[in-house]
């Protein structure tokens, strides 16, 4: 018996319950209470359908991909490669050869970082960010400007949490040779103009990489429409596995790039005299892959093509408007973030109580929050804040969550204040 046998359940309208059915971790007691899990922005859960992929292939087709001449190899490297075929249509990449396995968001940016960025970026060369990046599309570009002589420069953010694209339009010139993105803000919630933000640094002649892991899991990303250069994204934030991450490229680029790592798979023939890599997407991938995770990830696409997308992107959108208006007439905090354009993600403050204090409140009473600076400190110093609450919604949360959320608040603020 294969994996592949499983079934997945369709779901041909948005119906919250019976998404909510299908993630076993939120059929649960945390501290006495129910689970209420607002942290999707760190990872999502995962869907029974997911879970078994997983279990199945561990129980039937365990096997090493690609070189093997036996049975579960076959189904093994069968899994694997269909799985990456699934990931290229479901964002329409036009070939499976450019849609990379990483162990998530961050290897796919230091890949690029490392293996396009040491090939191509010279002393006096700029790469430009947007000051609210999370810290793995920061560091990565830092560490190869130091050792290449380029450099790296913010692009500024409001106070509501939106890009200055007039800044941005100043910043640009031939100099520039990357711009890194994220498409949506982990720490804000904010969603990034991509689309313009790639036609313009095109027209300088830059590349653009969008750090896609906060949008994947939201709605659907057409690479060829939108003409990105690179696009990193992770399973675990669009629920699928841990470990396991893409990054897509322009093939042209893909082909003059550098392997990033050495080892078996990624050459095509290995002698003292030299060695001759292997053919994209290989050459990217050294040694055994995390052939589950790539399974995972597979279904988490057929989970996620099974829904109605359109449906589930307005049942977030109505959760954030119900929770941060909950919010302010609680009183007593602050939203951050308040830029027009959002995901489900409320960061605030409160005004009586370190945003650390308020987590363990929350948990005391079975409720997920982020709290800290969510891997996003320049934006948090901007900002002049230590860190925020940030509450994340996802697809199978509900009002009753927004209900308990609250609840929650008015208890810390009645114990903190």
């Amino acid at each position: 018996m294969s994996c592949c046998n499983w079934r997945l359940s369709l779901l041909t309208s948005f119906d919250v319950a019976a998404v909510r059915a299908q993630f076993p971790i939120l059929q649960q007691e945390v501290n006495g209470h129910p689970l209420v899990y607002l942290d999707n922005a760190a990872t999502t859960q995962k869907p029974e359908s997911v879970i078994e992929a997983i279990a199945n292939y561990y129980r039937f087709d365990n096997s090493n991909v690609h070189r093997g001449a036996h049975a579960l190899s076959d189904r093994a490297t069968e899994q694997f490669e269909g799985a990456r075929n699934k990931v290229a249509e479901f964002i329409n990449s036009p070939t499976s050869l450019q849609v990379l396995w990483t162990r998530g968001t961050t290897e796919g940016i230091n890949l690029v970082a490392s293996s396009w960025g040491r090939e191509h970026l010279q002393p006096g060369d700029r790469v430009l960010v947007s000051a609210m990046e999370h810290h793995s599309n920061i560091v990565p570009w830092q560490m190869v400007a130091q050792e290449v002589g380029a450099k790296v420069e913010p692009i500024p953010v409001d106070e509501l949490g939106v890009i200055d694209l007039a800044v941005f339009d100043s910043l640009l010139d031939e100099r520039v040779k990357m711009v890194a993105l994220g498409h949506v803000s982990n720490a804000l919630g904010s969603i990034n103009p991509v689309e313009d933000v790639i036609q313009k640094a095109h027209a300088v002649g830059a590349k653009v990489l969008v750090d896609a892991a906060q949008s994947i899991a939201h709605w659907p990303i057409d690479v060829q429409r939108i003409d990105c250069d690179f696009l990193a994204f992770s399973a675990h934030k669009m629920f699928g596995p841990t470990g396991m991450g893409v990054l897509y490229g322009k093939r042209e680029l893909l082909e003059t790039m550098r392997p990033y790592q050495g080892g078996g798979e990624m050459i095509e023939s290995v002698s003292f005299a030299g060695t001759v890599y292997n053919r994209l997407p290989y050459k990217f991938e050294a040694g055994t892959p995390n052939i589950a995770g790539a399974v995972g990830m597979g279904a988490a696409v057929d989970f996620l093509r099974g829904l109605d997308r359109s449906g589930a992107d307005t049942h977030e959108k109505q959760l954030l408007g119900a929770a941060e208006q909950a919010l302010i007439e609680l009183g007593g905090f602050k939203l951050v973030g308040r830029a027009e354009h959002k995901v489900a993600v409320m960061s605030f403050v409160a005004d009586f109580a370190h945003p650390q204090d308020i987590g363990m409140i929350l948990d005391q009473q079975g409720i997920a929050v982020r709290t800290g600076n969510h891997c996003a400190q320049p934006i948090m110093d901007q900002y002049g804040l230590p860190g925020t609450v940030r509450a994340s919604f996802s697809l199978y949360n509900t009002q009753a969550d927004i209900d308990a959320l609250m609840a929650g608040l008015a208890k810390a603020k009645m114990f903190l204040a």
